[in-house]
């Protein structure tokens, strides 16, 4: 049984916090200055600065970076990202965000590649 409101005690909540189910988030980030040229590393350096220093766990992947976290950090966090950036001089901010949460257990990102590996050794590939 998935609880109807935040907060609504069942066994499946997952963890608590006095009556409120900790929000646990697996989120994608692609963030992208805008107007500052096509050599954008150094941003990405300071937003990944930014995620670190909050704590969060992350992994850096191509076109952005994975970020697991408290929901309220993970959001907090991407808005910092924003705020330092403006204050770099990057006049707009375009950002792509997936996010992923679940209540019936705690499963981190290592968890989920895992799963794909160990389904792609069971099938010999």
């Amino acid at each position: 049984m998935v609880p109807s409101t935040i907060g609504e005690k069942t066994p499946q909540n997952g963890p608590q916090l006095e009556g409120v189910i900790v929000m646990k988030v697996i989120a994608d980030l692609c963030l992208v200055p805008l107007g500052v040229g096509v050599s954008l590393g150094k941003y990405v350096a300071e937003c990944e600065r930014i995620l670190r220093g909050a704590g969060l766990k992350t992994k850096l992947h191509a076109y952005g970076t994975n970020i697991e976290g408290e929901w309220d950090d993970v959001v907090a966090a991407i808005k910092e990202c924003h705020r330092a950036l403006h204050a770099m001089g990057v006049p707009r901010i375009n950002s792509s965000i997936r996010l992923g949460t679940r209540i019936d257990r705690e499963q981190t990102m290592e968890d989920k590649i895992r799963s794909v590996e160990e389904t792609l050794a069971r099938a010999g590939e």
